[in-house]
């Protein structure tokens, strides 16, 4: 009889097999943990004896914990991949995933700065050269906080006599390598920043004072602090990339080029900003006039 446990170990590696992104194969481990955890306080010791009572209840004792329909939503995918994987390897034969129904989510339209926050935002950072050019790099690029994070020097590529310059965005899960124009202000803002950047032998091109890689949850954390500075209510980092993308739909830049550089893996994730904006009957914006 196999354990629990011993399943939860071989689900990490059936998703790694399948080559599923890191974040998903994060966020299913400690789903399908927090399933075992649970199954196993009320003694159950292999996954045979799991039953759709048991997932139910499990359901039900989430709902109770507050938890948001979306992240419901997300283990219910957990727990059905890892049933599959199961079943796959003739762990079981039944799988008792499948009566499991996702809660209705009522979907928010993304938050999208207004041009006066846009501009507080920027005035705000404007004396921090290394937030300013972080701050910059989101906003005209589109690209994540986590790309913006593993970014390295020999990624960027500055354009001369005023020509645009150039970002190359590694591929990173199942996100495919793309590469994004860098316009005036992104350009001089990043400038600017590695003139004065730390010597260090780190690649990443935000480092601290010490000269250590400039992690994700203090990139987040620092440009929280900065939309309190501006006076910006209820907005979070990612809404810098919803901003990216709507200003250049609105401008517009084609959908099928501004889902290439937000590296939107569907066009139809591009297409869900349309119904928030308003765009140009004549489609003949070049980039680097935005």
């Amino acid at each position: 009889m196999v354990s629990l446990q011993e399943t939860h170990e071989d689900f990490l590696k059936y998703l790694k097999d399948k080559d599923r992104a890191n974040a998903t194969i994060i966020a299913y481990a400690k789903d399908v943990n927090q399933l075992i955890n649970f199954v196993t306080a009320a003694g159950k010791v292999s996954p045979e004896e799991i039953d759709e009572e048991n997932l139910a209840d499990f359901i039900k004792k989430l709902e109770e914990e507050h938890y948001t329909p979306k992240s419901i939503s997300r283990k219910i995918n957990a727990i059905r991949t890892y049933f599959k994987s199961l079943k796959e390897n003739k762990i079981i034969t039944e799988d008792p995933s499948t009566t499991l129904t996702h809660p209705k989510i009522e979907l928010t339209p993304p938050r999208i700065l207004s041009k006066m926050e846009y501009r507080a935002l920027r005035d705000a950072c404007r004396q921090g050269v290394r937030i300013s050019a972080v701050v910059e790099l989101l906003l005209q690029t589109g690209i994540r906080i986590g790309e913006l994070r593993r970014l390295k020097l020999s990624d960027v590529e500055f354009g001369e006599g005023g020509t645009p310059g150039k970002i190359r965005v590694e591929s990173w899960g199942k996100n495919p390598e793309r590469t994004i124009p860098l316009n005036k202000p992104a350009q001089e803002a990043l400038k600017a920043y590695i003139e004065i950047r730390p010597k260090t032998k780190e690649e990443t091109v935000f480092v601290t004072k010490t000269g250590r890689p400039f992690l994700i949850r203090n990139i987040r954390t620092t440009i929280n602090r900065y939309f309190k500075t501006a006076g910006i209510e209820k907005a979070k980092v990612n809404d810098l990339r919803h901003t990216f993308v709507a200003t250049h739909l609105s401008r517009g830049v084609s959908l099928t080029t501004v889902s290439r550089l937000a590296g939107h893996r569907r066009l139809t994730t591009t297409e869900k900003y349309l119904q928030h904006i308003t765009r140009p009957k004549e489609e003949s914006v070049s980039l680097t006039e935005l």
